[in-house]
């Protein structure tokens, strides 16, 4: 390969377009040969039959113009997290840490990879393997297993085995760990305020696991470590002293490093992203995350190939690491490709039934309102904020809640009411008000510990003489926000084979065999293994 060919193959590019490439990226497929591209749901993705299409179109189209085989890669992680919404509804990393079994992570892998196959995707952004032990954390939650570093090592190692046996890579992330943070690197720069000692012990072993099961890729965090590289520390996507030393040297990791998106605030953007992408690479990154802005694509190609005729790339180090991503794609090419029939059949849907029955979590029924035996005449009352993306990478605003179509299974007469996220005071004076028509509530809550109208109508409800069932749809954290409820469960997961297993469970069908992967502040604390 010539020079512009190497700086090509340390790209991976986007593009807005769901029937086929468009004009725009072809043409940047001629000027800059990139390694590939990263899918993202409301640019690329509608159903799986037209994102098999999709991809073997772009395959074809690199073929033509003479390119190596394209890494088509997407965040399909289960839960929060689905870029192919059509995929089988896997409840995700927090409900797996809830079951705390390694053999469903590693089925949930399997699912996960043999679908991406199928679909031709051979790049997985997945697991998170960020250990989730600040309930603020904005971005990874229920992305996490869990707060406990052997357990999130232990199911992460499990689920890169299952992913990579259908011949898809994995990518473990966000490296070196983003779950003891409080903002989003989406909206700019989080750090990690822990020494070395800390950072061995809980936000590094589960990395160290990965690399032990094999994982293809790393995905480095735009979050900063002062331990590592002092008061000012640059995202560790920018670190040489976080990707060549702990990653490479301490870890031992000789695989692929490939950065978070390079569109997030937690990296500069306009003209300055084309100094952070020499950064990038110079701190050991082999491929670059670009998103679909073609000017984006423009300066980071010509940035980085202006830097490596004048020197500022080592071009032994550049050599190497386009050496790394071809040893990937020779891999990737002797993996067979199952046939689109396998998403979302009956043996995958198995598998999200029994991760979903095994996570559901009794915290405590102190009003000993389970399991459910009413009369068919009572009426029951569910009441479900509507799902929103709470961050960038979030695919809940696409999810219709399920709670009240199955419940109503197990009773027949069950109103739903959908709420706004953000219940304002009349939102709630007006549920107030409908509730005192029923002998039972379910209400539902999502992350209602930082939203202060969910946290003000649960309370309230409380208050009544109603028999009233909390449920946290998402992170456990929001018991923080109302002690007083009596019954309360977790599941984790709005998905519906979760919402099914929360009925079947509240009615005595499956028992609550799920334990909390995270502490409640106050009021729980989870044993550490």
């Amino acid at each position: 390969m010539d020079l512009s060919q190497l700086i090509g193959q340390k790209i991976l590019l986007a593009f807005k377009a769901k029937e086929g490439p468009t004009p725009e990226i072809i043409q940047a497929f001629k000027e800059y040969q990139p390694a590939g591209l990263t899918l993202f749901r409301p640019y690329n993705v509608d159903a799986p039959a037209q994102l098999r299409a999709l991809t073997a179109s772009l395959q074809k189209t690199a073929l033509d113009l003479g390119l190596p085989p394209l890494l088509i890669a997407t965040d399909q992680e289960g839960g929060q997290l689905m870029a192919v919404g059509d995929g089988t509804p896997l409840p995700g990393n927090m409900a797996l840490g809830a079951t705390g079994s390694e053999e469903l992570a590693r089925r949930a892998g399997e699912v996960l990879g043999r679908e991406l196959a199928a679909m031709g995707v051979n790049v997985n952004y997945a697991p998170s393997a960020d250990v989730n032990v600040n309930p603020q954390n904005p971005v990874v939650g229920v992305r996490s297993f869990g707060e406990d570093p052997h357990e999130v090592a232990r199911l992460s190692a499990a689920m890169i085995a299952g992913i990579q046996s259908q011949g898809v890579a994995a990518t473990v992330k966000h490296f070196p760990g983003h779950g003891d943070t409080a903002s989003d690197s989406h909206l700019g720069l989080p750090t990690v305020p822990h020494g070395l000692d800390r950072l061995q012990a809980v936000e590094f072993p589960p990395f160290r696991a990965a690399i032990d099961a094999g994982v293809k890729l790393v995905m480095s965090a735009h979050v900063g470590l002062p331990a590592i590289d002092g008061p000012e520390a640059p995202p560790a996507t920018l670190s040489e002293n976080i990707l060549k030393g702990i990653l490479r040297r301490d870890l031992g990791f000789d695989g692929v490093i490939v950065t978070d998106a390079m569109d997030m605030h937690a990296i500069r953007q306009g003209e300055f992203l084309g100094a952070d992408s020499i950064r990038a690479v110079n701190a050991g990154a082999d491929l670059l995350l670009v998103t679909a802005d073609p000017e984006d694509h423009r300066r980071v190609h010509t940035t980085l190939s202006k830097a490596a005729q004048s020197g500022q790339l080592n071009a032994e180090e550049l050599r190497a690491s386009v050496e790394r991503i071809a040893a990937l794609k020779a891999w990737l090419s002797n993996q067979p490709v199952p046939d689109l029939s396998v998403v979302r059949c009956a043996d995958h849907l198995r598998v999200a039934d029994e991760i979903a029955e095994a996570s559901i979590t009794l915290v405590h029924d102190d009003a000993k309102l389970l399991p459910l035996n009413l009369s068919s005449e009572k009426r029951i009352a569910v009441i479900v904020p509507k799902p929103l993306d709470l961050t960038p990478a979030d695919t809940s605003s696409y999810v219709t809640p399920q709670l009240a179509a199955a419940i109503r299974a197990y009773h027949p007469h069950v109103d739903e009411f959908i709420i706004p996220y953000a219940l304002q005071p009349a939102d709630i004076t007006a549920v107030l008000e409908r509730a005192r028509e029923y002998d039972l509530i379910v209400i539902g809550t999502l992350n209602a510990y930082n939203q202060e109208g969910q946290t003000a109508l649960v309370r309230e409800l409380l208050k009544g003489q109603i028999p009233t069932i909390v449920v946290a749809l998402r992170l456990p954290y929001d018991l923080m926000a109302f002690p007083e409820a009596k019954t309360y469960l977790c599941t984790y997961s709005i998905l519906e084979p979760s919402m099914r297993a929360l009925a079947k469970t509240l009615f005595g069908q499956n028992q609550a065999r799920g334990r909390l992967p995270v502490s409640i502040p106050g009021l729980y604390q989870i044993a550490s293994s």
